[in-house]
């Protein structure tokens, strides 16, 4: 592969890889503080409710840019925004393992961000700018690995290095990375005539407004909802009306507009349309059992952080082997197709964990992980390719905003739903459980005196031993009743990803096939 061209521009391929970097970065943030919220709130004085501001800070300002990212790439050029946001994310970055308050951090976290908000959706932009149609599978390959694996692996690296070091190098392992990427987009990325600085010829002052202020709110709803009971709450009443006013307000204002901060006319193909709709429910699946997973095995089988993370890196180094032979298949089935089997992949590893119990071990719990995230691969590459199949370049950005923001989104509502669910169902099935602890089940009866005596001969009395068998089976009936909710979530999700692999089938069809094929054995 030659670095350079006859022309003297850069190797297309040096430049996917240059600009992913800094993309990788910025999801793995995302994610990375999950496991570590515990150790930062320790370090800072601050209550484990208070910490998880860390994550909220970054999500919120996160969701306002990342739509607004397109219209930004157009007012400043979008190598220059994009090299402006590295830069701005490293700087924060830093700040952020050096801060001494709780405060700091989360204001630091604020910037980290907005800076890292425009990353996503610029260099997916960059990518398809710098490739042929024909190619394009193979090159959502390599933007599928920042998108799905970083978040994957993103608590292993946290656990790890909060466990070994410090929670700052989290953050302090930012800069390098970051300022290589700066140099190296700089030295490597040219804007197209059609990405080249427009200048802020006007602000729409009212659609901007609208838009962050919709998000921000929506994602504090998101965050705060299950610990604040959800519209049991005026709290979370005020939240969700700001939010659905102002954003019922935006698709208005914004569909009324010649040139709008977000071109929700993109909407309309179909193609990009549904796979919108099925990015969302990829980051809904991705980011839901990524969440739920280390939760799981953290709270009721004793893992620590860096367990729990081991629990899901093998998945993302399947995937990492997948990508390249989705990205070739992709050029050769039809995309409905290879949706319709991710999906049906999706299925089958949510039922597979739904067979978890108290017994299951290591091993069990990273196969589960596998079969969950085997079938991502087969989603996220044909899903973009359908997306961008009718996109013009000169929309590559704007239609990249809405984009990364489906996916996004589908990822925060994910976590959250599915934290509820898993909630609620503890509660009923631990009432179900309950009617069985009572002297009148054999089985209740015969398990209460077996502990009565195993704990009356260590020394305590037939009263005290009574008393602890007790407790000691209530402790269990949490135990159990909290994993066979996260069954039910499981269960729910396979409903879900089957009824998906089935709306894929109708889905249009795109312009692969035998036709893109020898497109793409002509190009090499």
């Amino acid at each position: 592969m030659n670095a350079r061209s006859a022309n003297g521009e850069y190797n297309p391929w040096l430049v996917a890889m240059v600009v992913s970097i800094a993309a990788f970065m910025e999801v793995l943030d995302t994610t990375i503080t999950n496991v570590s919220l515990s150790h930062i709130a320790g370090t800072l004085g601050a209550s484990q409710d208070e910490s998880t501001w860390v994550l909220t800070s970054y999500l919120v300002a996160n969701g306002i840019v990342l739509p607004l990212s397109g219209w930004l790439s157009g007012v400043f050029g979008r190598k220059r925004f994009f090299m402006g946001c590295i830069l701005g994310f490293t700087a924060a970055s830093f700040a952020c393992g050096a801060c001494d308050s709780l405060y700091m951090l989360i204001f630091f976290r604020l910037l980290q961000g907005l800076a890292g908000g425009g990353l996503q959706p610029t260099q997916q932009a960059i990518v398809l700018d710098a490739f042929p149609v024909e190619k394009r599978g193979q090159v959502f390959a390599i933007t599928g690995i920042t998108m799905i694996v970083a978040p994957i692996l993103g608590p292993t690296l946290g656990g790890f290095i909060t466990d070994n070091f410090s929670w700052r190098w989290i953050f302090f392992m930012n800069v390098p990375v970051g300022l290589f990427a700066f140099w190296a987009v700089g030295k490597m990325v040219v804007d197209p005539d059609h990405a080249k600085a427009k200048g802020l010829l006007s602000i729409d002052y009212i659609g901007l407004s609208l838009i962050a202020l919709g998000l921000a709110a929506m994602q504090i709803v998101l965050d705060k909802g299950q610990q604040e009971d959800w519209f049991g709450s005026t709290f979370i009443c005020v939240w969700a009306t700001i939010s659905v006013s102002c954003l019922v307000g935006a698709v208005f204002w914004l569909l009324n507009r010649e040139d709008p901060v977000i071109d929700l006319r993109l909407l309309k193909d179909r193609s990009f349309g549904l796979a919108c709709v099925m990015i969302f429910f990829v980051g809904f699946s991705l980011y839901g059992s990524s969440t739920l997973l280390p939760i799981l095995v953290q709270s009721q089988f004793g893992y620590d952080s860096t367990l729990a993370g081991l629990v899901l890196s093998p998945g993302g180094i399947a995937i990492i082997f997948l990508m390249p032979i989705a990205g070739k298949l992709v050029a050769r089935i039809q995309a409905r197709y290879m949706i319709c089997f991710g999906m049906l992949c999706l299925t089958f590893g949510m039922w597979t964990t739904m067979h978890v119990t108290p017994q299951t071990d290591y091993n069990a719990f990273v196969y589960f992980r596998i079969m969950q995230v085997v079938g991502l691969p087969f989603l996220f590459i044909p899903v973009s390719a359908v997306a961008f199949s009718n996109i013009p370049k000169e929309k590559s950005s704007k239609a990249s905003a809405i984009y990364a923001l489906a996916r996004n989104l589908g990822g925060s509502i994910g976590i959250a739903l599915l934290l509820s669910y898993v909630t609620r169902r503890q509660q009923l099935e631990q009432s179900i459980m309950a009617t069985h602890l009572s002297t009148g089940d054999k089985i209740y009866h015969a398990t209460h005196e077996s502990y009565t005596q195993a704990i009356y001969s260590h020394g305590h009395t037939m009263v005290a031993a009574a008393h602890a068998a007790s407790g000691r089976l209530y402790q269990e009936l949490l135990h159990q009743s909290t994993i066979v909710a996260y069954r039910d979530t499981f269960a729910a999700m396979a409903v879900l990803t089957a009824f998906l692999a089935a709306l894929a089938l109708w889905m249009p069809p795109n312009k692969t096939g035998k036709k893109a094929a020898a497109a793409a054995s002509a190009a090499h």
